[in-house]
């Protein structure tokens, strides 16, 4: 055993499963918080809202690092609940930042590419780019890095607290709940789960699909690189990680339908771009650089998309 602890917010949501599992196959011990999914064992009940709740979890635990999952990270969502959103993306951050600040504790914080304006020519982006959300979530993302790096700076503790943006993610759901990812619920599109008519499908906005096992295995390479830094302040902030394979939600769509057999004809492409009346602006091209993790000496390497999702539905298709 290592000795080491790792405590990660949102442990039974989509990415934060993942996070469990790669800080456990090095043995660390890996406690999660959680809410409606939460055992009170592995996962303790904790209202990330709640400072006391999240104080007494930190004591509880003990943890030399908290990789930060939990938020609410669908856009449509958002926007449909922007005090909530504001609370757990912004406000639970700053005062997760602030207890673990006090205690000496590393905090990592997930968050989005979407902090980008994503204009065509601008991509991709270097981790000290100009931000420019277009949409709510980018926004209050871009706030709770900013509320997390904040926190760290007041109390002089630089490098201590730790951004890493991702993109859209897709992997393994659990029990089939193909809509925890934006990509992965394309699938029931392309199998017509619905049953429905004509569906139109973005085809302008370039995406970076990007596996959550290898999000999951950069924390923990981030994790060991900043705890073993006694001059944590010389490191950098604000970390990018993506895979390099760029696709549209139209095309991610035909390479579903040719690896399941299925037509797509009914799946028609939108290359119209945003509607200027949806509430929800979606940027074009948010690439991230990943340069600022490679000069670290972490591996930025990817599962190919296409040979994951041909490995994952074979067991559809048997």
């Amino acid at each position: 055993m290592s000795g080491k602890t790792a405590l990660v917010t949102g442990a039974t949501g989509f990415l934060g499963r993942q996070v469990v599992k790669a800080f456990a196959s090095h043995d660390w011990t890996v406690k999660g918080t959680g809410f409606s999914r939460a055992d009170g064992v592995n996962v303790l009940k904790v209202d990330l809202a709640n400072a006391a709740e999240v104080e007494k979890a930190l004591e509880e635990v003990k943890p030399q690092i908290v990789i930060h999952c939990a938020a609410n990270r669908f856009p449509d969502k958002v926007d449909a609940d922007p005090a909530g959103t504001r609370a757990l993306n912004i406000e639970a951050s700053r005062s997760l930042a602030q207890l673990c600040a006090a205690r000496g504790i590393l905090l990592v914080y997930i968050s989005t590419d979407y902090v980008f304006s994503g204009r065509p020519g601008e991509a991709p982006y270097e981790a000290g780019a100009a931000t420019g959300p277009t949409n709510l979530y980018g926004q209050t993302k871009l706030d709770g890095e900013e509320a997390v790096l904040g926190e760290f700076a007041r109390q002089k503790k630089e490098g201590w607290g730790v951004v890493i943006r991702v993109p859209v993610l897709y992997g393994e759901v659990e029990g089939g709940r193909n809509g925890e990812s934006a990509v992965n619920c394309l699938m029931d599109v392309v199998l017509d789960k619905g049953k429905g008519g004509e569906v139109k499908m973005d085809h302008w906005a370039l995406r970076y699909p990007t596996n959550t096992e290898d999000v999951a295995r950069v924390c923990y390479d981030v994790a060991v690189r900043y705890l073993g830094e006694g001059d944590k302040a010389s490191l950098p902030r604000v970390l990018q990680f993506s895979s390099e394979d760029k696709y549209t939600k139209y095309e991610m769509c035909q390479l579903f339908g040719e690896i399941m057999g299925a037509p797509i004809d009914r799946i028609v492409p939108n290359t119209e771009g945003n509607d200027p009346n949806a509430s929800v602006q979606r940027p074009y091209d948010c690439h991230l650089s990943t340069k600022a993790l490679q000069d670290l000496g972490i591996d930025v390497s990817t599962q190919d998309f296409v040979g994951w999702w041909r490995r994952e539905c074979r067991a559809f298709r048997h």
